[in-house]
């Protein structure tokens, strides 16, 4: 009796929340990065962190490069299909690792507890150059293999048994597979035809070498979806039983991405029918024994994801949701983001540019970054514990500055603010990252007028 009722309520919230929002993967988010750091300023920060006791730290490294361009994608990407670029790259990346190793000798004694492979696609590169570069850095480390994780990023069209065999024989024991959705005509609006047959062999094949967790990104809010669409994808993920599935919602930013200004209105859908998509995908794959972590991530119940939700060890950053929280982040080739307890530092973004700084100057990429003060670094773990637990304590005069913000998010009883805790509600749940937004004080003082995010919902 009460359903229409209901569906109109929840029609008004999706109109009035589905605002341009941060992921926060980190705080400050990074158009309000400032006080940027030198060069030596950031390895100072890395040094610091890595003299802690029981300090470790873990390796992003992005392989930018593409055979094609997929219309959806928001990465930092290089399309080519020349396969000669492989050897200096991976020589350029091996290079900069040097350098770090040069200027922060505890490299060489922290236990490294992650090597992550993204981009792009990181099966550009042949299994030679995957394992020249992973023995490029992991024969000058301390790795315990018992307590390491190597996860790689991968199109299914575009990996091989042999890369994975490789891989899996230098420690990897984690996969994530590029899907995004299954159905033919929606893959055909986004140029990247993917049988479901190809990613099942795959699937089938990383857990015959050992993987221990096989992940796979999927993604609502495409061009052409529709709620059958989706229910056929969710279930034929389902099917496959994947560890973890990570269900983003799609990004538009056209002016970041043009390729995307080829999606036509109609095609994409918009508010509540968006949503709607997400609930539905949801829905089967709580039916099919996932559960729900976080925000649009779901795993089974004895995956360590899970796990670490359960015992509130869950964290966040720029990768997104995590069971491992290291000290330190040191992200290696072009765009790449690094970051210590102190700081945020990223390489720069344009490719040629990267390589003359890496090869002709001989010197750590910067590009830009940002130096936490004491503020930042409270407000960053409050927005952490918020984003991974769905509840922060609040400090000094932040309950009436909060309960201020959030007053329309309280009357439309998506979170409560009470003896020092903002809550988010069941109800509230598909609105986090407005909640969140409470939380950034430096996006709340800049008052942006230009649209620097992509919407929330």
């Amino acid at each position: 009796m009460h359903k229409p009722d209901q569906f109109n309520e929840r029609l008004q919230l999706l109109k009035k929340y589905d605002v341009p929002c941060p992921r926060y993967t980190s705080y400050p988010t990074v158009p309000y990065w400032e006080d940027e750091p030198s060069t030596d300023e950031w390895i100072d920060s890395v040094k610091s962190a890595l003299t802690l006791p029981d300090a470790g730290y873990g390796v992003y490294i992005h392989v930018p490069f593409c055979e094609t361009l997929c219309t959806y994608c928001g990465c930092n990407t290089t399309i080519t299909k020349n396969h000669d670029k492989e050897l200096p790259y991976v020589d350029m990346l091996l290079k900069e690792w040097q350098m770090y190793m040069e200027r922060v000798p505890m490299l060489a004694e922290a236990p490294l507890k992650q090597i992550h492979l993204g981009g792009g696609t990181p099966t550009f590169l042949s299994p030679y150059h995957l394992k020249k570069l992973v023995q490029g850095i992991s024969q000058v480390t301390n790795i315990d293999l018992n307590d390491f994780e190597g996860a790689i990023e991968v199109d299914p069209r575009r990996t091989s048994e042999e890369q994975l065999s490789t891989l899996r024989e230098l420690g990897f024991n984690r996969i994530s597979l590029g899907v995004q959705d299954f159905d033919p005509n929606v893959q055909q609006m986004v140029r990247r035809i993917q049988p479901f047959e190809q990613t099942k062999t795959l699937t089938e094949t990383a857990r015959k070498l050992g993987y221990d967790s096989v992940n796979f990104d999927l993604i609502y809010g495409l061009p052409g979806q529709t709620i059958e669409s989706i229910t056929k994808s969710a279930e034929l993920t389902a099917s496959l039983r994947p560890d973890r599935i990570a269900l983003y919602s799609l990004a538009i930013v056209p002016w970041i991405k043009p390729a995307q200004r080829s999606f036509k209105d109609e095609d994409l859908p918009q508010g509540n029918d968006k949503r709607a998509l997400y609930d539905q995908a949801k829905q089967v794959l709580l039916s099919a024994g996932y559960l729900e972590i976080g925000m649009d991530h779901f795993a089974l119940a004895d995956d360590a994801l899970f796990k670490a939700y359960d015992e509130q060890k869950l964290h966040r950053n720029f990768m997104g949701y995590t069971d491992q929280r290291a000290d330190v982040l040191i992200g290696l080739g072009v765009s790449a983001i690094s970051e210590s307890p102190s700081c945020f530092h990223q390489n720069e973004k344009v490719l040629p540019v990267y390589e003359r700084r890496v090869n002709e100057q001989g010197e750590i990429p910067t590009l830009r970054g940002h130096l936490l003060n004491e503020e930042d670094r409270q407000i960053r773990e409050q927005i952490l514990a918020f984003m991974t637990r769905f509840q922060v304590e609040l400090e000094g005069d932040q309950e009436a500055d909060y309960k201020q913000y959030l007053q329309q998010m309280i009357d439309d009883k998506l979170v409560t603010v009470a003896n020092n805790t903002l809550t988010l509600t069941e109800k509230g749940r598909p609105f986090l990252r407005n909640a969140c937004m409470a939380l950034d004080k430096r996006m709340r003082h800049s008052h942006p007028q230009d649209q620097v995010f992509s919407k929330s919902l």
